[in-house]
């Protein structure tokens, strides 16, 4: 099994170029099999969530065909629907929680879908009603099958309806938009999802034929159309990422320039890394973070501690703020994090304290972060990542930290971040992987 062995406490230098966005290329992907036209999308980022979401179209029928490092072609003229009763498709869909996107095309095309119950990782029960209530807005009908734990669903005459979605899902509206873009007469979409993703993916639908408007707004409106037909499609980058290497910047006193980041669509995460007193400049479309020894968090007008919380677009993404949690550490300053949208993202705390951070956990969705003005750096220990966001953020820690760090469980990391290790080692940092065999990453 593999881990990561860091030496921390080494300033980074250069440049670096984020990936492609890890949660557009689910729902982009997804979306080849409204028709049966060629789609060419590009800055596909080479992770496994993604890698596996294409083997899975391709098991579907779908002629896919790799350009080059990150571009590929779809055409789904052929879909085999069998595939979905079968041992093979449970077994890959059960593991990959975007394989739920892969309903709503289906049903619009097909009408009709299956879907195991499906996986992912630790981070709060991620509810699955918005979709289903979605579909059935649409005149969709689902049944369960206990023998086989699928879901079984036949939409073979949707209707457009006016749905309101009971929580803000960007997955959840992704799905609905994607099955009502082919169902008959109009389709309402309140409390939408209003996420940059998710607006490019309406764009491309668009492109392709679909008649979508309210883009960008949470109150979206679909006239059906007939078909769709094929076009060419670029996703933006991850701005996880974009935040993340921020973060490094920060806590390791680095200067680095992050590339294409397209800073418009980044919202309000530019303005929060501000508040905790991390400098950068926009050059062109690149970030440039200068080599900066403290940074201090601002306070509130009347005094308050600074509370840096998360909430649905435009509002800050959740997934940054485990790594606001370990910049907070070495900020000057206090600040308390607000984990508002999952319970138990915030578990990986213990670890920073072994690490000599102070954080009180105040319960499963706060935590106080006391900033320790990199008057006493963290120190490298033994670690496990529990997720994607939350092993970034020990990442991050590792490698401002004094002495070795080892990280394992790393495959939770690697779902989301392409060769992180190499593109860490071009700016310097000294990451290496390693084999070990005792630890089991629980």
């Amino acid at each position: 099994m593999n881990a990561f062995e860091i030496v921390g406490g080494k300033p980074l230098k250069g440049e670096i170029i984020p990936q492609g966005a890890k949660n557009e290329a689910l729902q982009i992907i997804s979306a080849v099999l409204l028709t049966e036209e060629k789609i060419t999308i590009s800055n596909i980022p080479d992770i496994k969530d993604v890698n596996k979401l294409i083997e899975l179209v391709a098991d579907l029928g779908v002629k896919v065909e790799r350009i080059n490092q990150d571009t590929y072609t779809f055409e789904a003229s052929k879909i085999n629907l069998d595939f979905f009763q079968s041992e093979a498709f449970r077994a890959k869909g059960g593991s990959l929680r975007g394989s739920i996107m892969i309903v709503g095309p289906l049903l619009a095309r097909f009408g009709k879908a299956a879907i195991p119950k499906p996986g992912g990782d630790k981070i709060g029960r991620r509810r699955l009603d918005t979709h289903f209530l979605g579909f059935e807005k649409l005149g969709a009908k689902f049944i369960y099958d206990k023998k086989t734990n699928f879901f079984n669903v036949d939409a073979s005459n949707l209707k457009g309806a006016y749905i309101l979605l009971d929580e803000a899902s960007v997955t959840g509206t992704a799905n609905v938009v994607m099955a009502a873009v082919l169902a008959k007469g109009e389709t309402t979409i309140y409390n939408a999802a209003c996420e940059p993703y998710l607006q490019q993916l309406c764009k491309m639908l668009n492109r392709m034929g679909a008649k979508i408007t309210g883009i960008g707004s949470n109150l979206l409106k679909i006239e059906g159309v007939k078909k769709l037909g094929g076009t060419e499609h670029r996703l933006l980058p991850d701005m996880i990422e974009i935040g993340s290497f921020i973060g490094l910047a920060a806590m390791t006193e680095s200067e680095i320039t992050i590339k294409n980041v397209h800073f418009e669509e980044l919202g309000m995460i530019p303005e929060v890394f501000r508040k905790l007193g991390i400098k950068f400049e926009l050059r062109g479309d690149d970030i440039f973070i200068p080599s900066q020894k403290h940074y201090e968090v601002d306070t509130f007008i009347d005094g308050s501690i600074m509370t840096i919380a998360d909430a649905p677009w435009p509002g800050f993404t959740p997934d940054l703020l485990s790594i606001m949690l370990v910049i907070a550490t070495q900020a000057k300053g206090n600040v308390l994090i607000h984990q508002k949208m999952f319970e138990s993202r915030l578990f990986f705390v213990d670890k920073l304290i072994d690490m000599g951070a102070q954080i009180i956990l105040c319960d499963p969705h706060r935590a106080t972060v006391i900033g320790l003005d990199k008057k006493v750096k963290l120190r490298g220990i033994e670690m496990t990542s529990p997720d994607i966001r939350a092993g970034v953020s020990l990442l991050i820690a590792a490698l401002s930290a004094q002495g070795t760090s080892i990280i394992y469980n790393i495959e939770q990391i690697e779902r989301g971040y392409q060769n992180i290790d190499v593109r860490l080692r071009a700016l310097g940092a000294d990451i290496k992987r390693i084999n070990v065999t005792n630890k089991t990453g629980h």
